[in-house]
Order: C-alpha cells, then structure tokens, then sequence
C-alpha cells in the first residue's frame, strides 16, 4: 500500500526534479496530482515513463492526500499549505517561509530525523536553504566526533538557484559575448552574471549581510545545535546547477584530517572524492544530477589549534531542494505514516 501523493509547483525546476527523483527512488506512490497556476493548467510534466497533467492549485481539494511536496514561494505557500495542512495531508515545504517557525520541523534526514515527531504541531515540515543543506551534511557527523565551535564558509552559488529566469539570463548574456549587438542587460542579477560573480544572494539586512548568509546561520543552528556560531559570504557565479562551499571548521577538541576523511567517507549522504593530484577533487559540473554531497581537499587548518578545511560540492536541485524534500517523505513514511 502506498501513498497519494501532490507535487505543488510541477511546471518549475525544483517541481520537476521533485517528479524525477520520486520516480528515480521508485517511492511508493499510489496516485499523484501534479499542481501549479492556473495559467499553466493542462501542462504536461513526466513522472517515470508516465505523463500527468497540471491541475489547478486555487481549486485543488487535499483531502484525503497523504503528503503534499511544495516547491512554490512563499507566498503561495503562505495561502495554500495550511489549508493543505487543515485536510490531513501533511505538507514539505521548499520554501523559507516555516524553516524559523520552532512548531514546524525543519529536517535535513542525515542529521536529525528525530525532529520528524514535530511535524504534527502544523501538520507542515519545512526544508532547509539549498546552500545549508549540503554543509549540515558535511557537519553532522564531524561535530558528532568533535563537537564544531564555529563554521567559517563561502558559497559559489550556481543561478539554477534563482530559476529558470536566472538559468536563461546566464545562458542570454553567455551567447551575447560573442554575437555583436546580441548583448543582454541583467535583469534577475543586479550585475551580469556571465563570466562574473556577485557577492550577493537575496536582500541585505541592517547588520551588512545578506538574507542568504543569514539563513546559512539560523538554519544550522536549528537543525545541528544552537551553539555553534557561523559566518557566511554567499557568491553567485556562473554555472548552471550545482552548489560549492569552501569550509573551515574550528572544532573544540583536536580531529586529524585522516580521522575526518574516514569519518566522512562512512557518514550518510556523502561522497569522498579527495585526492591531492590534478583533478583529483569534485567540481560542480560533476555532481549534476548524482544524490550524494561531495566532499574533496580535506586538511588541517594550521593557523587555529583544532581546525579542518573541506570543499563541498552538491547539485543544489537535489540535495538543496528536491532529494532533500522526497528524503524527508521517505523519513515520514518510515516513522509515522507507515504505509509503504
């Protein structure tokens, strides 16, 4: 017995892997509804060898729907999830709008799958930032080992990360470079983003950072532990799909690079891809379309007493929104639902 299921947002890039990787992980469902405007009602999306059309979200009844895998913003979430939630249908939430909400869970299932037993309180459980995502990954079990005093880190976001917008305004002004008076004003970005990078990801707030680094701090707060302090610098640069993070870690007892490198190597989720030849490290290109966060050019930091420097690369439609949202039903099916 299986599940019924609604993809909220199927038209989007983060809707459309969210079909990809239900069908990828053969999770069990036993009727789907693929959801978005009504202006794309009828819009074909695939789901395994399976094409379903969109149906209307504004007249969309949940009731009797099990889980409900949102991949809209927050403002339509705002509208939609509690009355999803009212029905019965418990609702994952990609957007940022519940993550701060201490009666909403918010899971990465490598790091803390016991906060699933929340979910009741709203009947919603909320998915982290695509950006802290990953590097909770990376962390988890290193602070389990040594416990993580503070987390410096810098993030090369790729555009895949505003939308398909961002997608077509990298690939426009890419091609305007070399085509004379083809060229394309920014847009999405501030700045062009084509053979560029901006030191700017979502708004910034009164302290000087941005909404992005920001989230990078509470979110690991609330998913890993309270007490560890984090700085983030969060770039866009230009590559399709796929997230890099450059970590430090200052730990409060010693780690040995060998002792990390193992531990990451049997930790959940992750892949070790670290050795010190040409080439011998993950780069985003490569991990599109893989689940696993990769981990390369693990080393002592020698300027601190107990620190390790890490690069962690993820496909951030996957792990940082999609895999992460289908995981987390998974968890919730394994431990509450338990139907499939």
């Amino acid at each position: 017995m299986g599940y019924r299921v609604v993809v909220v947002g199927a038209t989007g890039n983060v809707g459309r892997e969210m079909l990809n990787i239900l069908a990828e992980r053969q999770f069990p469902v036993d009727e789907l509804a693929v959801l978005a405007s009504r202006k794309s009602k009828g819009t074909e999306c695939s789901f395994g060898d399976k094409t379903v059309k969109t149906e209307d979200l504004d007249t969309f009844d949940f009731t009797g729907w099990d889980i409900a895998l949102f991949a809209v913003g927050s403002e339509a979430t705002q509208k939609y999830a509690p009355v999803a939630a009212k029905t019965g249908c418990v609702v994952i939430d990609n957007s940022s709008l519940y993550r701060y909400d201490p009666d909403v869970p918010l899971i990465v299932p490598e790091c803390n799958p016991d906060a699933i037993e929340q979910y009741s309180k709203k009947n919603i459980i909320a998915n982290p930032n695509c950006s802290t995502a990953q590097m909770v990954v990376a962390l988890k079990p290193l602070h389990d080992r040594a416990k993580i005093k503070r987390v410096v880190v810098s993030t090369y976001q790729s555009v895949s990360g505003s939308g398909k917008g961002a997608m077509d305004e990298l690939w426009n002004q890419t091609k305007g470079m070399y085509v004379p008076g083809q060229e394309v004003a920014p847009s999405v970005y501030p700045k062009e983003i084509a053979f560029n990078v901006i030191p700017h990801i979502d708004v910034f707030l009164d302290s000087g950072d941005t909404k992005e680094e920001w989230k990078m701090v509470a979110e690991t707060k609330k998913i890993l532990d309270q007490s560890i302090k984090v700085t983030a610098t969060c770039v866009r640069v230009p590559v399709f799909v796929g997230h890099s993070e450059s970590i430090n870690i200052e730990f409060e007892d010693y780690l040995d690079e060998d002792e990390a490198r193992e531990i990451l190597r049997e930790a959940p989720g992750i892949m070790v891809v670290d050795k010190r030849e040409d080439g011998g490290y993950i780069t985003p290109k490569e991990c599109v379309g893989e689940f696993a966060t990769y981990i390369s050019r693990i080393r002592q930091d020698s300027t601190i007493d107990n620190g390790i420097n890490l690069w962690c690369v993820s496909d951030n439609l996957r792990k940082g929104a999609a895999l992460n949202a289908v995981q987390i039903a998974e968890l919730l099916g394994r431990r509450v639902l338990k139907k499939g």
